[in-house]
């Protein structure tokens, strides 16, 4: 049965990190849909625009996983207002079979990890604040909260972990 991963947080919490290496090891057949690729790379577009133009593709692509994907990641900051649709589309495409986390980190930890980030330099403290959503939990799909102290190695240990609990 196709799973869906879903992980969101604010800017700098780990989550690209995170499902970079979750498809890395599933391996084959495991797609990932990065909304900031998404948006910015594939459609060029940001702000309020970013999320009317990106909401469909993303939901459509969702629905491409779950027909072509043992595994689809789905990653981003995500607001849970503006995303909505993406998440009722994500409980009607998978049902039970959704694994959701969400990064609940300070926001002094965020600009830290942002500071080791190769993009460091594309945007700051400013923007980082701008963009801050404090606990935006999803109100339609119950996530697994991952603080600070959770390494890398271990959010992707605990993924599976669910994951092979579930299959």
């Amino acid at each position: 049965m196709p799973k869906l991963i879903i992980l969101r947080g604010n800017s700098g919490s780990g989550k690209t990190t995170a499902a970079r290496a979750l498809q890395e090891k599933l391996g084959p057949n495991t797609m990932l849909l990065s909304h900031d690729m998404i948006r910015m790379q594939v459609l060029h577009v940001w702000g309020r625009e970013g999320v009317e133009k990106s909401l469909p593709l993303m939901i459509a692509l969702l629905r491409y996983g779950r027909r072509h994907s043992e595994v689809t990641i789905l990653e981003g900051i995500l607001p849970a207002e503006d995303y909505l649709p993406l998440f009722e589309a994500a409980v009607e495409e998978y049902g039970p079979d959704i694994f959701a986390y969400y990064y609940d980190l300070p926001f002094e930890e965020t600009l830290r990890r942002h500071s080791a980030k190769p993009n460091r330099d594309e945007f700051g403290e400013a923007e980082m604040r701008r963009w801050w959503r404090e606990k935006d939990l999803l109100p339609n799909i119950a996530e697994e909260i991952f603080t600070a102290g959770l390494s890398l190695e271990e959010a992707v240990a605990r993924i599976c972990r669910d994951l092979e609990e579930k299959a």
